[in-house]
């Protein structure tokens, strides 16, 4: 029998169409009696899933680090122990000191300087001048009639003219004024040395 031939019998697909033919039985069967139905319940429940994580390999075992290394701790400290050791006082001898009772003796006395005291300038009383303004008698005191004398000293520089004007005894302030400013004016003859020229004004209403 050639190979044609032996794929056509029917014995050697027999097994074969067996299957299928039970097969289809099993389908109808399923079908007829609800279980595909069972099945595609089961089939539609949820699923629970669970992540199974992966489990990892423990790292290998590290040596522990070496113990520290401890430095020896310092000695003790003994303080050293004291020593007293006295020393025996020295009392220095006595000083001899020795006293003189004989005064010194004593010296030459200060001398004592006079003093010379400054040469006054001569005073001159009513001495006349050149050319001198006479005092004004003020009208305050004339309308409340008031009189008195007025005693002047003025200076006079050895170029003939008025230093100063002092006023030596007055009644009254505003006589002084009067009296100040006439005889300011004065003039007089040069002379080697100055003078004081010693002057009684009289304020008199019969004047």
């Amino acid at each position: 029998m050639n190979y044609a031939e032996r794929e056509r019998s029917l014995a050697k697909h027999l097994p074969s169409i067996s299957m299928v033919i039970v097969l289809h039985l099993i389908i109808g069967y399923a079908l007829v009696t609800g279980l595909a139905r069972r099945v595609v319940e089961v089939i539609k429940q949820p699923l629970d899933t669970k992540i199974i994580e992966e489990i990892k390999k423990p790292p290998p075992d590290t040596p522990p680090p070496p113990p520290p290394k401890l430095a020896a701790p310092p000695p003790p400290f003994i303080p050293p122990p004291e020593i007293n050791i006295q020393v025996p006082a020295i009392t220095p001898p006595p000083t001899i000191t020795t006293v003189t009772t004989t005064p010194p003796p004593p010296g030459p006395p200060p001398v004592i300087q006079p003093q010379v005291a400054p040469p006054q300038p001569a005073i001159r009383k009513n001495y006349k001048a050149v050319s001198c303004p006479k005092p004004a008698f003020p009208r305050q005191l004339l309308q409340q009639g008031v009189t008195g004398t007025v005693n002047a000293w003025v200076h006079v520089t050895p170029q003939g003219t008025v230093s100063n004007v002092e006023i030596k005894n007055s009644p009254n302030r505003l006589f002084d004024r009067e009296v100040i400013r006439a005889m300011s004016q004065c003039k007089y003859a040069p002379e080697a040395v100055g003078f004081i020229a010693d002057y009684d004004i009289v304020f008199n209403l019969e004047d």
